[in-house]
């Protein structure tokens, strides 16, 4: 069986804390794959599943807990204008640096995938590939989607919302009950939600500073200051191999990742049926032997 060791690096004022799961088996020519969880600000527990990819796959798979989250420093008094994407990319460069990672494949899930490609634009020399998991590439398309799915819940759900939202009391409990339905559609259909997500989300609610400030109160409401982020017009300077994953219930609509299987020269995507925003938690087997047989095909010969 695989075996995990976890540590901490530093970075700006603070430490990111990383885990290492090493394949009992390694495999020749396969790669170490960097895991990049979503939110902002969910930590990494709800993609702990990944690991299995180790042993399956016969490479080193390396999770973290990105700055502001999880197991990393927190800094709830950090100005609004630290929580960039480019504050994150330059936390990732300085994890591959301290890991020593010469080549490596990135998997991104949700707000992990929009920063794998925020990553892949820059043309890291070590990048042998990216899986683009659940994840809009500009949150413009992502409230458009979401708007569309609002419009598919039972009336008294929405108008609860709604009247929530225009009031600025999304802490009400019935604004939390009518989000939780929306949950229970597009976030993760698997029902009670997996103790793995459990964690990430209660982590997240305990300290929000990154998720309210960059998102906002869900997954829907988007008022943050990354309202108004795309990476749309960047897209062909990915010259990585990618993977597009998607579910077909997911909150990350069609419409919200096409720009990515449009603009990547090299790209492909996979929709699994039935599953939503978590396809690695309602299908986990299903997931990773997607992902597997990618990151296989883009390993170092």
């Amino acid at each position: 069986m695989s075996a995990s060791t976890s540590s901490t690096l530093p970075f700006r004022d603070g430490e990111t804390w990383f885990q290492v799961t090493a394949p009992d088996e390694p495999r020749p020519g396969a790669l170490p794959l960097v895991v990049l969880h979503g939110g902002p600000g969910m930590a990494h527990d709800y993609l702990r599943n990944l690991a299995a990819l180790a042993d399956e796959t016969g490479r080193t798979v390396v999770h973290y807990d990105q700055f502001g989250c999880g197991r990393s420093s927190h800094r709830p008094d950090a100005p609004v204008e630290t929580w960039t994407p480019a504050f994150f990319v330059a936390e990732f460069d300085a994890l591959v640096a301290h890991l020593g990672l010469d080549r490596f494949h990135v998997l991104g899930q949700s707000w992990g995938g929009m920063l794998g490609a925020e990553i892949a634009v820059r043309q890291p020399r070590g990048l042998a590939s990216l899986a683009i998991c659940n994840s809009p590439a500009s949150m413009q398309l992502w409230v458009d989607g979401a708007a569309e799915l609002r419009a598919q819940l039972p009336t008294e759900t929405e108008e609860a919302l709604r009247r929530h939202e225009e009031d600025g009391t999304t802490s009400d409990p019935e604004y939390l009950a009518a989000t939780q339905v929306f949950y229970e559609r597009h976030v993760c259909r698997v029902l009670p939600m997996p103790q793995d997500f459990v964690d990430s989300e209660a982590q997240m609610e305990a300290e929000p500073t990154v998720y309210h400030t960059m998102n906002g109160p869900n997954e829907f409401h988007v008022i943050g200051t990354m309202r108004d982020w795309s990476i749309v017009d960047r897209l062909p300077s990915i010259t990585a191999p990618t993977l597009v994953v998607a579910g077909e219930f997911d909150e990350a609509t069609p419409a919200t990742w096409l720009p990515f299987v449009e603009s990547i020269a090299d790209v492909r995507s996979h929709v699994l049926p039935g599953a939503s925003h978590c396809a690695h938690l309602e299908q986990p087997e299903a997931f990773r032997a997607v992902v597997a047989a990618f990151l296989a095909e883009h390993d170092d010969a």
